[in-house]
């Protein structure tokens, strides 16, 4: 037992690292580490990477940088995607103590001999075609959300992407097993669930379950009030997935549908599994059934080989779609991919005024949506944490609103009216009756 050491985790990345950064957390506890803030000098820093931007590689070594000051005798040890990925690199940078590639991470604990400082990093990591085990995890703390850990890993090999390079192949429990532990979230006080993996649609893959089958089942549980779907691709949302989520009261009607490019000549090079027009009539059959939906869509702009003229299409394309807003991500070189040896770079400078013309729009969609819904009542969920003065909250349609703090709204569902938008873009309320569940 390690009844007087303290532990730290930062994560870095996306929805997925959060929930297991929170299992691997609770591994910790039950040996006896105290959960510490990162300013609280912990005798242990464990920093969870991403690598899906040249950014999360340097914040990476800023970490590191930042640990070592508030703790010079602190243990560090780096697990992710960029621990799988580049885990001699990572080695060198100073101040590391041990690198774990994507299956040690869940045995962090058994890995730690002792905790004192080394003068060269230990590094284990397992070839990724060798990790092939699913390790459930869920998010446990906030008490208004959870992210739940369903699926890893991605087979697409899309030609920018180093994911499955960094995750391996994709995987999941059974339909039964993700049931149990998503019993387990049943239990907190989260309200809300978040379905996250890699390739969530792709749940199932190697036996006869799927994605749809599973979202049936946890339907069913009780405890949990709300689910979101995050990331899904187009291909892999079936229709009957939006027959069911627009007939749910626990699936929120929010998708969040990757679209990559408006071009099919750069989905083709991008090697995505469908055309625009296939994202066209998911679309316009989630808006028949949900016309209320809120809908986000990914996308990459300065893709090798994307024109002025292959741009424009894909700007056209998003601002005739009937979506809320847009995640815009300028492309980067990744080592080890096969576009990083494409012709066609395009020069940065290009790709920084493609990338502002984009969320210039994707503000005017979010906008948009807003005002289509003001004067309308909506069921909020509202945070367990104030901001400054004042509480924020999502409808079920994802809507951000704010209302002036008030202990009692806490991680509680509220039937709001929606007022009028401020200048942050946050719509205010005007509250209405509780709802009974």
């Amino acid at each position: 037992m390690n009844l007087n050491k303290k532990v730290a985790l930062y994560t870095l990345g996306c929805k997925l690292n959060f929930s297991e950064t929170s299992s691997i957390a609770r591994m910790f506890q039950e040996e006896g580490f105290a959960r510490v803030e990162f300013n609280e000098e912990p005798d242990v820093y464990v920093i969870n990477t991403c690598s899906v931007t040249e950014n999360a590689d340097k914040k990476c070594k800023q970490l590191v940088k930042k640990a070592l000051k508030i703790n010079p005798d602190a243990f560090v040890a780096i697990i992710g995607c960029y621990a799988q990925l580049k885990p001699n690199e990572i080695a060198l940078i100073p101040g590391v103590d041990m690198v774990l590639g994507a299956s040690e991470k869940f045995k962090i604990v058994e890995h730690f001999q002792n905790l004192e400082k080394k003068e060269t990093a230990t590094v284990i990591a397992s070839k990724i075609k060798e990790v092939n085990e699913f390790i459930p995890s869920y998010s446990k703390g906030d008490r208004t959300r959870s992210f739940l850990k369903i699926q890893d890993g991605c087979d697409y090999f899309c030609t920018f992407c180093t994911i499955p390079l960094a995750r391996g192949k994709s995987r999941n429990h059974s339909v039964e097993e993700t049931v149990n532990v998503a019993k387990e979230v049943a239990k907190t006080a989260a309200k809300e669930v978040i379905l996250t993996g890699v390739n969530i649609g792709d749940f199932g893959q190697g036996n006869k379950e799927n994605f749809f089958e599973l979202i049936q089942e946890l339907d069913k549980i009780d405890g949990i009030e709300r689910y979101r779907i995050s990331s899904i691709e187009p291909n892999l949302l079936t229709n009957e997935i939006i027959e069911f989520v627009a007939k749910s009261n626990k699936f929120m009607p929010h998708f969040h549908i990757p679209l990559q490019s408006g071009s099919n000549k750069i989905l083709k090079a991008m090697r995505r599994k469908y055309e625009k027009e296939l994202y066209v009539e998911r679309l316009t059959n989630i808006k028949a059934l949900m016309p209320h939906a809120c809908i986000g869509v990914d996308v990459i702009i300065g893709f090798p080989g994307e024109t002025e003229e292959d741009f424009l299409e894909t700007y056209n394309f998003l601002n005739e779609l009937d979506v809320s807003y847009l995640h815009v991500f300028t492309y980067s070189e990744r080592p080890n991919t096969t576009a990083i040896k494409m012709e066609g770079v395009v020069p940065k400078q290009e790709r920084s005024k493609r990338s502002k013309m984009l969320h210039i729009l994707s503000d005017k969609k979010k906008r948009f949506f807003y005002n289509q819904h003001l004067g309308k009542t909506y069921n909020v969920l509202f945070e367990a944490e104030q901001h400054d003065d004042f509480l924020n909250g999502f409808t079920d349609n994802y809507i951000k609103v704010k209302v002036p703090y008030t202990a009692e709204l806490e991680n509680q569902i509220k039937t709001i009216n929606l007022a009028d938008i401020d200048l942050d873009g946050i719509v205010r309320v005007k509250m209405e009756q509780p709802v009974s569940h």
